[in-house]
């Protein structure tokens, strides 16, 4: 017997999600999600594991068992024994793995498309140019938003190597995070998946730490560097004019009392 629309449909309210938001979530029409959890059609393969990788639930759980049964329904496959799947890009000529690149117009995208082979073919991708690194990894380059990282300045290009045990992920390490909510992450990571959590921390104190429960997380990704088009130096200071009148006031001053001393000193 098939269980996925009572599934879907248990799974859905588990995380008081409407079918339009859980439509919006994983990149259908909300008129499908209603079709089915009603048992009137079926999903396409890519639609099942989209489905699956939201929820962290295998096939054949979604599937095949009656969810409301199990005693817990979400498991975080922190380990990553279950089956992830992360499309790659190959040269067609010598078949070796290409890098993509997800800039930040296709972040968004890439939230609901990261398990589709052909939204990942459609992002930017290049032959690996850095000797520096291990040959035969995956390799994935995301452009950050926002200063909550500085020194590295928004716009950047984070270099990140594809992790699939999360429990390798290292302390006070720098990692960009897929997550079913907020999107795409770059933070400073502190492991407690022990706990099913981690602590995501920003380099720029103005930002706080916050926490990630291990169910948010889709994929893992660690930084290994960073390329930035802005250089350092490359354009002129900016000045402040009223601060510069103020510190000329004020040496000016300086030099009024230094003078009147001198004059002082002498009589």
């Amino acid at each position: 017997m098939n269980f996925l629309g009572q599934n879907l449909r248990l799974l859905r309210k588990e995380k008081s999600l409407t079918q339009e938001q859980l439509a919006g979530k994983i990149g259908i029409k909300r008129s499908l999600i209603g079709a089915y959890e009603e048992g009137r059609t079926e999903p396409k393969l890519q639609t099942i594991l989209n489905i699956c990788h939201y929820f962290n639930v295998s096939i054949d759980m979604l599937i095949n068992k009656d969810m409301s049964k199990e005693e817990k329904i979400v498991q975080p496959d922190i380990k990553g024994q279950q089956l992830r799947i992360l499309p790659i890009a190959v040269n067609k000529h010598d078949e070796k793995e290409l890098c993509t690149i997800v800039p930040v117009k296709a972040s968004a995208g890439y939230t609901k498309g990261y398990g589709d082979v052909d939204f990942i073919e459609s992002l930017p991708k290049f032959n690996f140019p850095y000797p520096d690194l291990p040959a035969d990894r995956t390799y994935r380059l995301f452009q950050i938003t926002g200063e909550s990282m500085l020194p590295v300045l928004p716009g950047s290009y984070i270099i990140c190597e594809y992790v699939q045990d999360w429990f390798n992920i290292k302390n006070e390490k720098c990692y960009v995070l897929v997550t079913k909510d907020e999107g795409i992450v770059y933070k400073r990571i502190i492991n407690n998946l022990n706990h099913k959590e981690l602590l995501l921390k920003s380099d720029n104190p103005e930002f706080k730490p916050y926490i990630l429960k291990t169910d948010q997380l889709v994929e893992v990704w660690e930084a290994k560097g960073y390329t930035s088009f802005d250089l350092p130096g490359s354009e002129p200071p900016q000045v402040n004019i009223s601060e510069l009148a103020g510190t000329i006031y004020e040496l000016k001053k300086d030099v009024e009392q230094l003078k009147k001393k001198l004059i002082d000193d002498t009589e």
